[in-house]
This record gives C-alpha cells, structure tokens and sequence, in this order.
C-alpha cells in the first residue's frame, strides 16, 4: 500500500497498551483491520516528539508532532508531513479549560484557530476525572468540527488492558479537515487525555 494511502481511510482504529514500561505505542488500523500506521511514543520526554510510521519497523515516517514548550498545559503541538517537511497545522489544548472537559484547538498552517475538538459531556467529564470507575462506565467521545462544520468523531471504547479509539471521519461531507491533522489529533487525544484516566 503507497504511503499516503494510508491517510484516506474514512474510519479507523486506534489501539493503544496500557502498562508500558518505556513509552506506549499506538497501532491504527483500517476499517478491514490492517495495521496503516504506528508510533511509539518516548517515556519520559519533557517535550512532546511523537511519529508516526507506515509500519513496526519504523522506516517510512510520514507524519511528527511536536511541541517546544515544556509543561504547558495549554501547549500547542505542531503537525508535520515528514515527506515534504511541510507544516500540516497544528493542536491546541485549551489549558485550563480542559481540567473539567477537554478541548482542542484545531489550528491551520498559518496559525489561524479553524476548528474545536470537545469532550461530548461536560458532567460525564467531571465524573470521569473524579470517580475512576467513571471511565470504564462512560467512555470518553468527542466531537470535531471546523468552521461549525462537523468533521469528525473519536470514541473510546472500553477495555481495561487496551485503549481503543473509533475515529470517524465520515461526517466531514465538504473535505473541511486535513486527514492528517485529523490523524495528529487521534493520537494526541490517546496519548495526552488518555494519562487523566
């Protein structure tokens, strides 16, 4: 399969292990089951630097996130296209607004804020921050939308050993969102939000 065919997918799953010792992983399938994309994410880094490869071996790169401020709770991790080394755009945690219910900024390759990403409930959020077992009870989803335009949805689904992310992109009908900011976000929101649970 050609590199940037694995971006074109409508829906996907992320999977994610619990109880890594150095770092987690993350596989993403496509719809048919097959591994599209990996990454390992680093334990242990004062700044963010996720990858995202075509496979395991880790030779084809297609896409970077990073971020250059160091515990920043509104911190903005830019999306790079490691083939062109072009800046994709961007995610913007909303800081404190986020300890109750989470939300990003989708953020364009100028700079300009496009898009939200939010936590479905903002009591189902509250419960699940403070009562543990709320979790497993009331996965967390989120709605995505880009100039008030629904283009996405991510929804956890319970496991106790794996996490698993359902990422749908079949609402965005306009091609309003770039899959590969889409993808970015999936990855972010398994790997940032998915510490608080």
């Amino acid at each position: 399969m050609d590199a940037l065919d694995r971006l074109t997918f409508p829906t996907y799953t992320l999977r994610r292990k619990f109880l890594k010792i150095f770092g987690a992983s993350f596989h993403i399938f496509d719809p048919d089951g097959n591994v599209v994309l990996f990454c390992k994410q680093k334990a242990l880094r004062l700044r963010e630097d996720v990858r995202l490869f075509t496979d395991e071996s880790q030779t084809t790169e297609l896409l970077r996130i990073s971020t250059k401020s160091v515990f920043d709770i509104s911190g903005t991790y830019d999306v790079i296209d490691s083939i062109d080394g072009d800046r994709v755009g961007a995610l913007r945690r909303r800081g404190l607004k986020s300890m109750f219910k989470d939300e990003w900024l989708f953020i364009d390759e100028q700079g300009n804020e496009i898009g939200t990403i939010k936590e479905d409930s903002a009591l189902l959020a509250t419960l699940r921050r403070f009562i543990e077992a709320a979790s497993f009870l009331f996965p967390q989803k989120y709605h995505a939308e880009i100039q008030g335009q629904p283009v996405a949805t991510f929804k956890q689904r319970f496991n106790p050993f794996i996490q698993k992310l359902d990422i749908d992109f079949t609402p965005d009908a306009q091609g309003l969102l770039d899959r590969r900011l889409g993808l970015a976000a999936a990855v972010m929101l398994g790997a940032i939000e998915g510490r608080q649970n």
